[in-house]
């Protein structure tokens, strides 16, 4: 058998040409250097209508970026959910830069420089949201979106700083952090009007589904709460309810939905869907 280095083209191929899917800004903040990655909707070039904006966290090339944007593409051919601006932000040290300080030992001793979401925040509602409205055609609204950290980030959002974004989505978020402290905090807040929020729960136990829990039934705004504990785990309720999350946030009128088994399903719903 003679193997050859030299390719060998199928007689279809015409020519080739780089595979372009939207765009990339290195931007600085905590000490180190990440990408922002940006891609529009079909036919956004075509006129001038003006799309949300969704921003994924954890959302680098080599984290969750392909995985998200896939699954909101996919969303969007099926209309289960409105097209969007879609952003994803890479995240270089997670624990620093998504979650705040905390109190327990085992945790501090395991991630020494977490705490600084505070600060975070502050870069992505004053540097990255402002960047990403004078160089795109937003109808305005803007929805944060993210899983285990990132989720206990998008949590601490809507509880601390709600008016930041217009919904938000927190999948399998940490509450188990600094001894379930936000659960703990939003219980005892009074209540108040808040965007909507998407929270999911997997089959994870422990303090983490005490903290969910607690944040719950407290809720007395609009929310979906997705209980899928019996389907799901940790590593795979990104991939299971992304969908179901946009599709809260971002409804659209097809009709056609239920019967494709494209279905929402909130163990609790409080509230109408979070846009028109």
């Amino acid at each position: 058998m003679i193997y050859s280095a030299t390719p060998v083209y199928g007689h279809d191929v015409i020519e080739s040409e780089p595979l372009t899917i939207g765009t990339s800004y290195l931007v600085e903040t905590h000490d180190a250097e990440r990408k922002v990655y940006l891609v529009t909707p079909q036919g956004y070039d075509q006129d001038e209508q003006v799309y949300p904006i969704v921003i994924m966290l954890d959302a680098g090339l080599k984290q969750d970026f392909f995985l998200t944007l896939g699954l909101e593409r996919w969303n969007q051919m099926w209309q289960r959910s409105a097209p969007a601006i879609f952003v994803g932000v890479e995240t270089v040290d997670r624990q620093r830069e998504l979650l705040p300080p905390t109190s327990t030992p085992d945790e501090q001793e395991r991630y020494p420089t977490a705490g600084e979401s505070d600060a975070f925040r502050e870069w992505l509602s004053s540097e990255i949201l402002p960047m990403i409205r004078t160089q795109y055609r937003d109808d305005g609204r803007a929805f944060l979106m993210g899983e285990s950290a990132a989720g206990h980030f998008v949590v601490e959002t809507w509880v601390n700083t709600p008016d930041l974004f217009d919904g938000y989505a927190a999948l399998s978020p940490s509450l188990q952090w600094n001894g379930q402290h936000l659960s703990r905090q939003f219980a005892e807040m009074a209540e108040t009007d808040r965007p909507p929020l998407f929270i999911s729960l997997a089959n994870e136990g422990g303090e983490t589904e005490e903290g969910i829990a607690r944040l719950v039934a407290n809720t007395h705004t609009d929310m979906c709460y997705s209980d899928r504990r019996n389907d799901l785990v940790h590593a795979n309720t990104l991939h299971g309810l992304l969908p179901e999350a946009l599709q809260y946030l971002l409804p659209t009128k097809a009709d056609w939905l239920e019967e494709y088994g494209l279905t929402l399903r909130c163990e609790e719903k409080l509230g109408e869907t979070g846009a028109d």
